[in-house]
Order: C-alpha cells, then sequence, then structure tokens
C-alpha cells in the first residue's frame, strides 16, 4: 500500500513539474514581445519573433493539459481523504483550464491579423495592428481574470493536504495562504489593475508554496500511515 501511495504521490509531482512551462508564455514571451501601449512597436515584436510566439502558444497549450493532469492525478491521490473537496478542486481547475483556452485564442487571432493576409486586405496597416493589440490585451485581461481560478483550486488542495497526515501539515497551510493570496490578487485586478502587480511582487513569498508542494511530491512522495497493529509489535 505505502508503495502506491509514494508511486502516486510522485506521479502527481512529475505533473507539478509541468509547471515550470508557465514563466516561459506568462512573463518571458511576452517581454519579448508586448510593448505597452504601443500598437506598432508590439505587431513588429511579434512578427520580428513570430516562432517564438508560436512556442508560447503552444505551451501554453499544453499547460493547459498538465493542469487538468494535475487536478486528476491529485484526485486519485486525495480521493480517501475527502471524495468531495477533491472533486471541488477538480472542478475549479476545469474552469480555470476552459478560461485559459479562451485566453489562448486572443493570441493566435492577434497573430492571425499582425500577419495580413487576403483575409484582411480591406484594413489598413495601422487598423491591423490596433486590432492585434487590442486582441493581445484580451489576453491579458482574461489571465488576470483567472488569477482568481489560480487561487481558488488551491482552498480545496491545502484542505485535502492539512486533513491527508500523509503529507506535511505545514505544507498544506501554506498553500491555503497561496490560495488567499492568489485570490487578493485576482480581487485587486477587478478594482485596481495597476496596482495587482504590485502586490503580486510584495507577495512572492508565499507562492513558493507551489514550488515546494511540487517538490515534495516529487522527491518525497507521501509517507503511509503505520498500522496499528505493526506499532504495538
Amino acid at each position: 500500500m505505502s508503495l502506491t501511495l509514494k508511486r502516486t504521490a510522485r506521479f502527481a509531482g512529475l505533473w507539478y513539474l509541468g509547471f515550470t512551462l508557465g514563466p516561459f508564455y506568462l512573463l518571458y514571451v511576452p517581454s519579448r514581445t508586448v510593448v505597452l501601449n504601443d500598437a506598432p512597436a508590439t505587431a513588429a515584436r511579434v512578427l520580428a519573433n513570430e516562432m517564438l510566439f508560436r512556442w508560447s502558444m503552444l505551451a501554453e497549450a499544453l499547460g493547459v493539459v498538465i493542469f487538468v493532469g494535475l487536478s486528476l492525478a491529485l484526485y486519485r491521490l486525495f480521493e480517501a481523504v475527502d471524495r468531495h473537496w477533491a472533486r471541488q478542486m477538480v472542478a475549479l481547475v476545469l474552469v480555470s483550464s476552459a478560461l485559459s483556452l479562451v485566453t489562448l485564442v486572443f493570441n493566435a487571432a492577434a497573430l492571425l491579423v499582425f500577419r495580413g493576409g487576403d483575409g484582411f486586405s480591406g484594413f489598413d496597416t495601422h487598423t491591423r495592428e490596433a486590432v492585434g493589440m487590442v486582441l493581445i490585451r484580451m489576453h491579458g485581461q482574461a489571465n488576470g481574470i483567472n488569477q482568481m481560478f489560480w487561487g481558488l483550486w488551491l482552498l480545496p488542495f491545502s484542505g485535502l493536504v492539512v486533513r491527508s497526515r500523509f503529507l506535511p501539515r505545514w505544507l498544506g497551510y501554506w498553500l491555503l495562504m497561496d490560495g488567499f493570496a492568489w485570490c487578493a490578487v485576482g480581487a485587486t485586478w477587478f478594482f485596481s489593475p495597476d496596482s495587482s502587480n504590485a502586490m503580486f511582487h510584495y507577495l512572492q513569498p508565499v507562492f513558493f508554496a507551489e514550488i515546494v508542494a511540487m517538490l515534495w511530491l516529487l522527491i518525497m512522495g507521501a509517507k503511509e500511515k503505520v498500522p496499528i497493529q505493526a506499532a504495538a509489535g
């Protein structure tokens, strides 16, 4: 039984490892392609780095698959702890993943507009640049909304970690703070988008909880309870 639990935990850790793609398409590629409030410069950068932009879209699509795979692996790990909470966790991940796919469409459409072609022959260059920029901004706006779900799914996950007893309880409480932190950043984005970035940087130490959880699952696995009979013997 212990070997099975450890294998399940480490399998979830492998899925979690896929989250390392996130900084590539959420931070690095936008820093190379998007110029804030400058549509012509953004269009020029996207077209100059088109292959990089396409790789980021592929990575973002893979990120959705990884997120869903992780939720199912965690469901298998925690199903016996609390099936209701485990189902809530998966449901919130599915909502976030669906929103991520919609978000990805905005970037794909922006690239199509920037490239022009016969379908956009009726639009001049400035119009295409403006429309493409709007689509890229919508990609960012959708990610801003999704920050709420990046936090909400961690709430049942953290509760499952605390109740499981085969993972450290302190990790569960750290994940709980991580979830509330993401929800705070997401809520701030709705009312003051400019302040959400500052709050994100301020709460950086809290966000490391998921990295620790990933490494713990991947390296340590899960600790199986010692049967009472064995302990008495």
